[in-house]
């Protein structure tokens, strides 16, 4: 049985990540949510919530599960404790997402969206990466609009994450993300281009 390409989709934060996967899932394809699923591991893995705690205190946990309004403050403008609590979350995701692969062997291509995939170690485990991005102000006008808050807070998150033309020089693929051109078009060449590299894999690796 051939492995699945597995495809990693990044971009900062109001680049179109989350319309490109849900395009993606409207044509059949599986994508594995890295900050969803991440979010469930803390509230459900005991081991993770347990090593949170130590790190946090108990009171970072509520009747509903984790305090993410509450541990975003106390990890604001700390990169020494964010850092900390990456080395907690990431190892836990990482292991997660490749029994979700394994689990899903007959599919030929796969793909994970992470705002980190670079910053977190997760292009390790892709094949080919693609980049979604937009211009900066076209980006925080996004966000500022979809999670109501200001210019600055939207700045400030844009900091922690790798600058766009960084991403570009390492990415295999860049899509333009935009209001003008329809990104399902884009999808769809993205998808032929995918299917050749598969092809191409299993017609070398065949004839070996």
């Amino acid at each position: 049985m051939h492995k699945p390409l597995v495809i990693g989709i990044t971009g900062g934060i109001g680049s179109g990540k989350s319309t490109l996967s849900n395009l993606l899932r409207a044509e059949g394809y599986s994508v594995y949510d890295s900050d969803l699923e991440a979010r469930r591991l803390q509230n459900e893995h005991s081991l993770m919530k347990k090593k949170m705690i130590d790190l946090f205190g108990k009171e970072i946990y509520t009747e509903q599960g984790l305090n993410r309004p509450a541990l975003g403050k106390l990890v604001f403008g700390k990169p020494e404790l964010l850092t900390k609590l990456n080395a907690i979350v990431h190892p836990f995701v990482m292991a997660d997402f490749e029994n979700w692969v394994l689990n899903r062997y007959p599919k030929k291509i796969l793909f994970i969206e992470s705002a980190i995939l670079y910053e977190s170690g997760f292009n390790k485990l892709v094949n080919k990466v693609v980049l979604i991005t937009a211009n900066k102000d076209l980006r925080i006008q996004r966000v500022v609009k979809r999670d109501g808050i200001s210019h600055e807070q939207v700045l400030a998150r844009m900091s922690n994450q790798l600058p766009e033309e960084q991403k570009q020089q390492l990415a295999d693929f860049v899509i333009h993300s935009d209001d003008n051109k329809p990104l399902l078009n884009k999808m769809k060449k993205l998808i032929e281009e995918l299917i050749e590299i598969r092809n191409k894999q299993i017609n070398e690796a065949d004839t070996y």
